[in-house]
């Protein structure tokens, strides 16, 4: 039996000289995706409720899933290759016909902004959370130096 898709939250979205390394995890393991500032700034931004005056790419995106009534039902990160992940988003449509589901291909980053601003679940293949290195302790260390840094300031 195929083991089933685990899903894994946004755990922190961290400035790079390239970009921004965004940490997804759940207790057992967190590892980084790498996206480019624009998007790092989208995720960070949906996770703390920011809501621009004119919509972003991805808010225009959303608006029009609800304009035609489509729903984003989850976003599985399915594939790495050499660093490079990979992944589906799927939406759902239900109309006089019946239940529709698409699957879509799409950047990880570009689908975590949408499965962040739906409030959807986002998974991982089993056998890409096998292969990701953990990153559990980088993270909880930066963190914990990002939280003496604010305190010292005060």
């Amino acid at each position: 039996m195929a083991q089933s898709n685990i899903e894994v939250s946004v755990r922190g979205v961290m400035p790079t000289a390239n970009g921004c390394a965004v940490f997804l995890g759940n207790p057992d393991k967190t590892f980084v995706i790498y996206v480019d500032h624009a998007v790092g700034n989208a995720i960070q931004m949906t996770l703390d409720g920011v809501r621009k005056d004119r919509p972003l790419t991805h808010e225009l995106i959303g608006q029009i899933f609800m304009g035609l009534e489509i729903e984003l039902n989850h976003v599985l990160i399915n594939h790495v290759d050499e660093g490079t992940f990979f992944a589906r988003i799927l939406l759902q449509m239900e109309n006089e016909l019946g239940t529709k589901i698409v699957e879509i291909d799409a950047r990880p980053s570009d689908s975590m902004v949408l499965a962040l601003q739906s409030k959807r679940p986002i998974y991982v293949a089993p056998e890409v959370f096998d292969r990701v290195d953990d990153m559990t302790e980088i993270l909880e260390r930066v963190l914990r130096q990002r939280e003496e840094e604010s305190s010292g300031e005060g």
